[in-house]
């Protein structure tokens, strides 16, 4: 570990806001600041452009990481298995990422001798709560700031100081979306978007082609293995490729399109624009390959589970108590989530066609209609007698004290 005091690691984006508080950190609180990049599958610029561009800023240190891997693995695949979609639609593709890049800033704090992290988020939305309450939940010890929350550094303030400094970075390029995207999804809010009667443009679109005019239907069979996609068509894949894959053949058929308003953590509503192909696709053929494996209350009580994980997830609960126990009922039901499922992927949807499987419950010889069925029917009434007694005898208590059903 290094000796040197007073450092502060800085979540760095290779942007301006975060390029401008490298320097803004060091006036303001006369520390020295180590950035970390962590690549979660947001795309644009090379890592390597990114670290030198840190230096060239001000940074005295600059640690790099590729963890997409480690992203799809250990974020993406439990959220897989829980099936986790937040208000019942949005995959949590911020919510996801967080918790990652929060590993790799207490790493480098740790490794660089630093006491306190920096992140560029705002004090309006859910991130940096996901950012502080992960870190200090890895690292109780540590401090956290925000330049934009907490040293008044506003995008007006960023320019003139990145231009005043001369700053490789940059400073009039605007876009007028805030988005943010990895391997699991793309998410875009703000600008025009925040009228609620506004509907969508083609320029916010950047994972999916639009559905209404989709190419031919693409039809593509998953392997499970206890709840992990290990082949599409035949072919094994990474928990990184299965997704990359389904991102890039669910993408063009316009799968994974997400228009709603959702409750922020922080208190507000907020209208958001998610793009996630390839988590809607896998999450629908994981749901589907569930319905024939997992037991009745089995999977009753998970569906209960995931909403509240989802929820935990959703506000930065990623590692607390209640989760870790969560995760391991999860893990537990993924024991038999083994098999095959036939999806065709068309006009914005992702429909199953077809589920097969060694582990499964389903029995063709008690559920078929035709010869060879083997379900006792003489069974039924008894069942229906025994289970219908208790709303029976309540029934009879209501007509014998007047309050039965009126005709």
């Amino acid at each position: 570990m290094s000796n040197h005091k007073d450092r502060v690691v800085l979540a760095y984006s290779g942007g301006l806001d975060t390029s401008v508080a490298i320097g803004w950190i060091g006036e303001q609180t006369g520390r020295e600041v180590v950035t970390v990049a962590v690549d979660v599958g947001q795309g644009g610029e090379d890592l390597e452009v990114i670290r030198q561009r840190a230096l060239d800023c001000g940074a005295v240190e600059a640690y790099v990481a590729d963890a997409k891997d480690e992203f799809a693995t250990e974020y993406c695949m439990p959220a897989l298995k829980a099936n986790g979609l937040y208000e019942g639609r949005y995959p949590l593709v911020s919510a996801l990422s967080r918790p990652v890049i929060a590993k790799h800033l207490v790493r480098a704090a740790r490794e660089f001798g630093a006491s306190t992290v920096a992140h560029g988020c705002t004090g309006k939305g859910n991130d940096q709560v996901r950012f502080e309450v992960a870190i200090t939940s890895m690292a109780p010890d540590m401090n956290c700031i925000s330049p934009v929350r907490d040293l008044a550094l506003t995008r007006d303030v960023a320019i003139e100081y990145a231009e005043k400094h001369d700053l490789p970075i940059e400073t009039t390029k605007h876009n007028p979306f805030s988005i943010d995207q990895n391997v699991w999804g793309r998410a875009i809010e703000t600008g025009f978007l925040e009228d609620l009667w506004n509907a969508p443009t083609k320029d916010v679109y950047v994972y999916t082609d639009d559905p209404t005019y989709p190419p031919l239907p693409d039809e593509v069979v998953i392997h499970f293995e206890q709840g992990v996609p290990t082949a599409i068509d035949g072919k094994s894949v990474t928990p990184l490729q299965a997704i990359q894959e389904l991102n890039r053949r669910a993408g063009a058929q316009g799968v994974g399109r997400i228009d709603m308003v959702e409750d922020r953590l922080v208190g507000i509503k907020s209208r958001e624009i998610y793009e996630a192909p390839g988590a809607v696709a896998l999450i629908e053929a994981h749901q589907a390959l569930e319905a024939v494996t997992l037991e009745r209350l089995q999977r009753r009580y998970k569906r209960q589970m995931e909403q509240a994980w989802s929820d935990l997830v959703y506000e930065a609960q990623w590692y607390s108590p209640l989760k870790r126990s969560m995760d391991a009922f999860i893990e537990d039901t993924q024991r038999y989530v083994t098999g095959d499922i036939r999806m065709v992927l068309h006009g914005g949807r992702a429909t199953v066609n077809g589920r097969r499987t060694d582990t499964g419950l389903y029995d063709f010889n008690l559920a078929t209609y035709e010869t060879g069925d083997t379900f006792d029917q003489s069974s039924s009434r008894g069942f229906i007698e025994i289970y219908g007694m208790q709303s029976k005898l309540a029934a009879a208590r209501d007509v014998r004290l007047g309050n039965g059903v009126t005709f």
